[in-house]
């Protein structure tokens, strides 16, 4: 498969929008997804580490799992990471990893999986019994975010009905 963020991988972190997105979702996560220190947490669509950054410091184990390289190498070269988000590059529908979390956190990554029943199945099935679940992505939205023109290759889904 080809990365699709090699590109934008580049200037990620200086893209308002994701940014403005990523502390928000953050901040929700730090405040109501339970946090413990022994928690082993997997971050799906992992990116450059926006959102593990915030919660990796917190926890016992991060891993963050991303299909693109290009966003993993990215994450890997900032400093306050490094040696405390493990990086997996891989689907992890079509590859399961063969450990469970006690917290699986996924920010702005929904939308570009085409079966997102599947993806549901997966998660849940990578968490620990009494593992907790920290969703987020776009509502339906007009383009705002992804264009709904032809540059739209690997994004499935413009947004969620939240009912």
């Amino acid at each position: 498969m080809s990365d699709l963020f090699e590109e934008k991988s580049r200037d990620w972190d200086q893209n308002e929008r994701v940014l403005a997105i990523s502390r928000a979702v953050g901040d929700a996560v730090l405040r109501h997804a339970g946090l413990r220190p022994g928690d082993r947490v997997l971050d799906f669509g992992a990116g450059t580490g926006l959102i593990c950054g915030r919660i990796a410091p917190r926890v016992q184990r991060m891993v963050a799992v991303d299909i693109s390289q290009s966003m993993l190498d990215q994450l890997a070269r900032k400093p306050e990471l490094q040696g405390c988000v493990e990086t997996r590059c891989q689907n992890i529908l079509d590859c399961p990893l063969d450990e469970r979390f006690d917290l699986i956190v996924s920010a702005m990554a929904m939308h570009h999986v085409e079966d997102t029943d599947r993806l549901a199945r997966s998660l849940f099935g990578h968490l620990s019994p009494g593992g907790r679940i920290a969703l987020a992505d776009l509502d339906a939205e007009d383009g705002y975010f992804h264009d709904t023109g032809p540059d739209t290759e690997g994004v499935f889904h413009h947004g969620f009905d939240r009912e």
